[in-house]
């Protein structure tokens, strides 16, 4: 019985393109899923993904998806995910045209690829700006995933962290992005796979009139570029969103969970998506 589950656990990864990166040694920590303060602090020592120094990693809440930081970048366990599966992927992404939707410009990630790629550009979505105009305070572009005014094949990496479980339109993003790619350019992306080996479920849709029904309780994530701060939670995806990808733009896609506590990477819910655009 033990080895069918195990059997049928290594199909089912399989059949949605599941990869596991695994760090060199698994260290105890608490398990991902508890949440509420920490006293003491977990504290490990390691070196960082995304500012390769060697740092302390430093959480005050068990939920270390969100509160995990790296004590120098400030960086949390999915963007040195993201950071990790970006360096095996694209090797030499720093020399490529870059596009981050949504940024985190005061941590982290965001700050990486500011700095080290001349070719990054990035964009929020302002509710009262143009699209394709930028924000006349920050200076960032303002642009719509389901519609973006780029012309098409204009980068070779995109970049996405923790936004489309935020978009109405799905299948729209998708190609939308899809269309701005390169031929043989990346999305690499995070979502909360909430869902897991479960279908992905839209929470919430919006009407031709605009009116917006749910179908589960509102959920609200943080978002600073919107007048109420926050972003309605529209799916639970889940492991089957690289086939919907597929079918959508017919583009392949690979999920990777990457475990490796002595590189402050251990938490719930940080896959990363990889999509790569085939080349002509």
């Amino acid at each position: 019985m033990a080895l069918s589950s195990f059997l049928l656990r290594s199909l089912t990864r399989a059949r949605y393109g599941l990869a596991r990166l695994e760090g060199r040694r698994r260290a105890n920590a608490l398990p991902s899923k508890h949440r509420g303060p920490l006293n003491p602090p977990f504290l490990r020592a390691g070196v960082c993904d995304i500012c390769e120094e060697l740092v302390v990693f430093r959480a005050e809440d068990a939920w270390f998806r969100d509160r995990l930081h790296c004590t120098n970048c400030r960086s949390i366990p999915r963007e040195r995910a993201f950071m990790r599966v970006l360096k095996q992927s694209v090797p030499g992404f720093a020399k490529l045209s870059v596009h981050e939707s949504s940024p985190q410009r005061r941590r982290g990630l965001s700050v990486r690829l500011a700095r080290d790629c001349p070719k990054y550009t990035c964009s929020h979505l302002y509710p009262d700006i143009p699209l394709g105009q930028r924000h006349p305070k920050t200076g960032i572009r303002c642009e719509d995933l389901e519609c973006l005014t780029f012309p098409d094949e204009s980068f070779h990496l995109f970049v996405t962290l923790d936004v489309l479980e935020h978009v109405f339109d799905a299948e729209t993003v998708f190609k939308s992005i899809a269309r701005v790619l390169k031929p043989g350019g990346t999305h690499i992306f995070t979502v909360p796979m909430v869902n897991k080996f479960k279908p992905s479920r839209a929470r919430a849709e919006r009407l031709p009139s605009g009116e917006i029904v749910h179908h589960m309780e509102p959920t609200y994530h943080g978002n600073p570029s919107t007048p109420a701060k926050r972003s309605l939670m529209t799916w639970n995806w889940g492991y089957d969103i690289t086939g919907r990808i597929a079918d959508w733009t017919g583009i392949r896609s690979v999920i990777v969970q990457v475990d490796d506590i002595d590189a402050g990477i251990r938490a719930a819910l940080t896959e990363v998506v990889v999509s790569q655009k085939t080349s002509v």
